[in-house]
């Protein structure tokens, strides 16, 4: 006999719960002041009302009032928690018969249709009086008086009136007897900083960032540095590995196998003599500089970001010390990192598998721990597809246990379904395919993919157009436009975005070797200098998009992305606006960087709060020129050399 349950009077269902990342087995991502829309499906059999309500926990396991659910139709129900605290919450959704509310409803009707109250007034009181019962206090005397006015003598029609007073209804409510409502599991949110959505990344190599030529750069000169990056309008400055570089197999410019007296090495290559993971390339400068650079970038409103990078140059102690965190050859040697048919003899990967998996675990989380204690609060994680997958989701949780606000860039180039792992494991940001998206559709179906639900709600974009491992072949033969209007892509396209520079506001765009995504020169090998004074910079385009950026709320989220329609492949048209539609900025770029294109712009009216033939203002907040436009059918025309894109703000 297949048993009882243990109570079969919960007559209530609650099913079809979002936002929901794998049945709640991983956290959805939002930001503080964010306010979290649950919607869930609540019903339960017969004609009985259904009350469906919301409930949180916060971060510090309080818990917040019951929020009730509003009802969209269809037995589905919709609410909205307001997020206002750093940290891991929890929400809940509730259904249950309500006898009172199904009394009272049914009250109205009976009353209306001229009908003898006498019983039903008698099975109000019994509910008013049970609910008496189960409070104490001003409630349970207030609740008790109800119930006598309802059983005395007064005529019906002020019985009923006493019944039906909402004041009655709200303690009748607030004391529920909730013992046999249907509650769905606890799913997780995860609330982070608003800058894990919106951020604004520029990466440079210290090592060359010296003023003079031919001089190795420092954390000093870094600093000297921020105000160029600051007056671009970047917030985060992120620095490769400033760790000590290893001498074995050490790399020569444009990556020979050998190197000469004098060539620095590969910062990835980390480890030496002077230390690993904890220290601090002596050209570069010491621990006191690190704290000065966290300290000064503050000061311009930019915020810090290290590169972490899990693996060790033969010289790294570790290789000494912890010969059991890495993989032998049956000769018995280390096996070197190796992406057939690349060879990496300068690096050591660590071997998750190994025995002393717990001790290797424990060092690497005190990594992370050591920089946060020196100030830094954001980290671009190198290669963490090539990590087990249970340190990542462990580590991560333990940090942000005690510090909420840290925040991980994942940099993992890999299949989607392995990006979208690290994502819902809790990497904040993630890079993206973007590099290589170059055609409009390729384009239109990547961002819709990646800004809306299921796979907004846990992964947050992070576009760039160029990496020190990446030039791409449209910036190779597109020369200065395409960096152009890949730019202006990115920074409209996407909340969160990077350029490497100073390669990439003065177009550096020559290869290896054809055929190559590997820059000639790459900084990765060697150091360079830089005129940042160039006229033919694009730093004041950058820094332009990046003002529109910080103004315009509407691109500092990829919710409410919607594509236009456009004659021809060459432009590609999109907008953004805010929830309540006071910001809208609409983008129209030609992805040509040859040729001029022109074309009509169908818009999609209702997505810019517009209403069908009506005339309004589309004003380039690039250039400042204002045109007026009528209905949804309009011409553009846009020459690369002269004008790669508009931004418009549009005015109604």
């Amino acid at each position: 006999m297949t048993p009882l349950p243990a109570e079969g009077r919960v007559r209530a269902v609650v099913e079809g719960v979002s936002p929901v990342v794998d049945g709640g087995r991983f956290p959805v991502k939002r930001v503080i002041g964010d306010r979290l829309v649950v919607e869930a499906d609540a019903f339960a059999d017969g004609h009985d009302v259904v009350v469906v309500e919301l409930l949180h926990a916060a971060p510090d396991g309080r818990e917040s009032d019951r929020i009730p659910m509003e009802p969209l139709g269809n037995d589905r129900w919709r609410a909205e928690l307001p997020l206002d605290t750093l940290g891991r919450h929890a929400f809940a959704v509730t259904a249950r018969v309500d006898p009172f509310a199904t009394w009272r409803r049914d009250l109205a009707k009976w009353r209306d249709a001229g009908q003898d109250l006498t019983q039903e007034l008698i099975v109000g009181a019994n509910l008013v009086e049970a609910a008496a019962a189960r409070t104490a206090g001003a409630d349970a005397r207030a609740l008790s008086a109800a119930a006598a006015r309802l059983r005395g003598t007064g005529s019906q029609a002020a019985r009923a009136r006493a019944g039906l007073d909402e004041r009655l209804a709200r303690r009748m409510h607030r004391n529920a007897d909730r013992s046999r409502e249907a509650r769905s599991p606890d799913y997780p949110v995860f609330v982070d900083p608003v800058h894990a959505r919106f951020s604004t990344w520029y990466e440079l190599f210290p090592r060359s960032a010296s003023p003079k030529p031919g001089r190795h750069g420092t954390l000093r000169d870094v600093i000297r540095r921020l105000d160029y990056v600051a007056g671009l309008g970047f917030d985060v400055l992120y620095l490769p590995p400033i760790h000590p570089i290893g001498h074995t197999h050490r790399k020569g410019p444009n990556n020979r196998t050998t190197a000469s007296p004098g060539d620095p090495g590969v910062p990835w290559a980390i480890g030496a003599a002077e230390g690993g993971h904890t220290a601090v390339h002596p050209e570069l400068g010491t621990l006191a500089d690190v704290d000065a650079l966290v300290t000064a970038a503050a000061r311009t409103g930019v915020r810090v970001a290290l590169d972490i990078a899990f693996q060790v140059s033969p010289d790294h102690p570790w290789a000494r010390e912890h010969p059991e965190w890495f993989r032998r050859l049956p000769d018995g040697t280390i096996r070197y990192a190796e992406n057939p048919p690349k060879k990496y003899e300068d690096i050591y990967p660590f071997d998750f598998d190994t025995p002393a998996w717990q001790e290797l675990w424990t060092e690497l989380l005190g990594v992370f721990r050591f920089w946060m204690s020196h100030g830094v609060r954001i980290f671009r994680v190198d290669n963490p597809h090539t990590k087990a997958f249970p340190f990542w989701e462990w580590a991560i949780a333990e940090l942000k246990r005690a510090d909420p606000d840290v925040l991980f860039l994942s940099e993992a180039f890999t299949r989607p379904k392995v990006m979208y792992r690290l994502a819902k494991l809790g990497f904040s940001q993630s890079y993206t395919y973007y590099t290589w998206r170059t055609g409009k559709q390729e384009l239109i179906d990547y961002f819709e993919e990646i800004t809306r639900p299921p796979v907004s709600d846990i992964f947050r974009p992070n576009v760039w157009p160029n990496t020190p491992d990446i030039l791409h072949e449209s910036l190779q033969h597109g020369g200065r436009p395409a960096f152009a209007l890949r730019v202006v892509l990115a920074a409209t396209l996407a909340a969160s975005y990077g350029i490497y520079g100073p390669a990439y506001e003065l177009a550096e765009r020559v290869p290896r070797e054809p055929g190559s995504e590997e820059y000639l020169d790459s900084e990765k090998y060697q150091i360079r200098h830089w005129d940042l004074e160039r006229e033919d910079s694009l730093a004041p385009l950058i820094g332009r998009l990046n003002a529109i950026r910080r103004s315009h709320p509407a691109l500092q989220t990829n919710e409410r992305l919607v594509f236009h329609e456009t004659s021809g492949d060459h432009l590609l048209a999109y907008s953004k606006r805010t929830a309540d539609g006071s910001d809208v900025v609409l983008t129209i770029v030609n992805l040509d960087p040859h040729h001029a294109h022109a074309g009509s712009v169908v818009l999609d009216l209702p997505a810019l709060g517009l209403e069908s033939g009506s005339t309004y203002e589309v004003h380039d907040l690039l250039d400042g020129a204002t045109y007026r436009w009528w209905g949804a059918t309009n011409y553009v025309e846009l020459a690369p050399q002269v004008r790669p894109a508009h931004v418009f703000e549009v005015r109604r």
